[in-house]
């Protein structure tokens, strides 16, 4: 019985290897064939970057249905059980905390600053370090732990997992190369595959290759721009093609609203700049923190009960990546958002962030830069359309707070809502932005956090 079982499960898998065996000897014959043609060795070269796009965009589109799954999970269960859905939220993120420490520790947190610290380390020297930063075991825990702990109530998102999901199986692909094959840059490889997983995340083409260029690299645009648009466009398509025409948000109002009104920009800019730069830096205090406890299986359970206090006490939108918050101010009309609501998304989003467990920050902070944009405009008692463009304006200078990186910040928040008739707005908030955030740290919270990943690689 017991055979007949194990026979009839690995049947299907002798089969998929014969026939990805037969592939690539199909290939290899190809190759061997037109090995002089200049033709034959441009195929072969972006046939990998193709390849990553696909499984990227497919991945990703799973990954945000189980993510959108267990958002709206956690909300069933906590208006059904109130407080005594603490008892689930421990359970919850503390499996979620226990799957990173246990089986992939590089899995903890956005997964941003891994992606980055890999790019760094693609060199023959030292390469092997990158296997601990991205692997197919990353992707797993990468997903498992963070749709836990979104069940738990994380204030988290999935788009910054998406990208070091995205370039581990780009790396993955790479790895299984055949010796035959023309050399790939495996650097090339990850800098696409992130882009691509921003890509597919966000839905913003646009936002990935400018991503490529401002946060991940520093390698002359001219060495891989074929390729990072190939599988920027590829991972896109490949979305689109199974979701269809779609926006992250979608399409606010933003007409008649006057020149003058660009004033009231400077200060919202600066308000959720420097509470997205300041969320970095209560971000890497409470780490430290954390590191003085003796059992840090405490850090997950206090969260939890933090996290569901402040649901039960003040609103439940403090749980998750807050894009209810974002939809409401942009599509709703509900730009009345009680004043506290930024203070309390601001303390959700950083304990969350540093119970090791595996979540985003992207989302987070564009909620908080709308939860900002949303309370101020009320204090100004702003027309609706007026409205709308603080809070985008208050998510793209929080977001730059965050990750230093306004032109992407822009771009994305652009390519999500379709604003272009407001862009040089949304581009002055996030370089203010920037400008007030370098005042508060020199380096951003992903810059900080690579150069901890580095360290710690050094000392193994």
């Amino acid at each position: 019985m017991i055979h007949s079982h194990f026979k009839y499960v690995h049947n299907p898998l002798k089969k998929w290897l014969k026939y990805r065996d037969q592939l690539i000897n199909i290939l290899k014959d190809i190759y061997e064939k037109y090995e002089k043609s200049p033709l034959n060795t441009k195929l072969l070269n972006v046939l990998p970057f193709w390849v990553g796009s696909i499984l990227t965009g497919v991945v990703a589109i799973v990954y945000a249905e189980l993510f959108a799954v267990a958002e709206n999970i956690n909300s069933k269960l906590f208006h059904r059980f109130g407080w005594w859905f603490l008892i689930f939220s421990i359970i919850f993120i503390v499996l979620a905390y226990q799957m990173v420490r246990r089986y992939a520790k590089y899995a903890a947190g956005s997964g941003i600053p891994q992606v980055t610290a890999a790019i760094k380390l693609s060199n023959p020297k030292d390469i092997h370090l990158v296997n601990h930063l991205l692997s197919l075991k990353i992707v797993l825990i990468k997903i498992l732990s963070s749709i836990f702990f979104v069940l738990g109530g994380g204030a988290i998102g999935r788009e910054g997992p998406t990208i070091q999901i995205s370039a581990s199986i780009f790396k993955a692909i790479n790895d299984r190369l055949p010796e035959w094959y023309p050399r790939v840059s495996r650097k090339n490889m990850l800098v696409t595959g992130a882009a691509a997983g921003l890509a597919a995340a966000f839905n913003t083409p646009l936002g990935g290759v400018v991503f490529a260029i401002e946060e991940l690299t520093q390698i002359h645009f001219n060495y891989f721009r074929s390729a990072l648009l190939a599988g920027v466009i590829i991972a896109g398509f490949t979305t689109l093609q199974i979701l269809g025409p779609y926006l992250y948000l979608g399409y606010p109002s933003l007409n008649n609203i006057s020149f003058s009104f660009i004033l009231s920009i400077i200060p919202i800019a600066l308000l959720a700049g420097m509470a997205g730069s300041g969320m970095g830096a209560m971000v890497l205090k409470l780490s430290k923190l954390k590191m003085k406890f003796k059992k840090q299986i405490w850090v997950p359970i206090i969260v939890s009960v933090l996290l569901v206090s402040s649901a039960m006490l003040i609103n439940y939108s403090t749980l998750g990546s807050g894009k209810e918050i974002i939809i409401d101010a942009l599509f709703n009309n509900k730009t009345n958002l009680e004043w506290y609501i930024p203070f309390v998304r601001f303390f959700n989003t950083s304990i969350s962030f540093s119970t090791g467990a595996a979540g985003g920050i992207f989302a987070p902070s564009l909620s908080l830069g709308a939860s900002i944009g949303s309370v101020f405009s009320d204090l100004l008692h702003t027309t609706t359309n007026e409205s709308h463009l603080l809070v985008l304006c208050g998510m793209a200078a929080c977001l730059t707070g965050v990750t230093r990186s306004p032109f992407t910040s822009s771009i994305i928040i652009i390519e999500m809502t379709n604003t272009h008739n407001v862009i040089f707005h949304i581009m002055m908030a996030a370089l203010i932005a920037n400008l007030i955030s370098s005042y508060i740290s020199k380096e951003s919270l992903y810059e900080q956090l690579e150069h901890n990943y580095l360290r710690q690689l050094e000392n193994q």
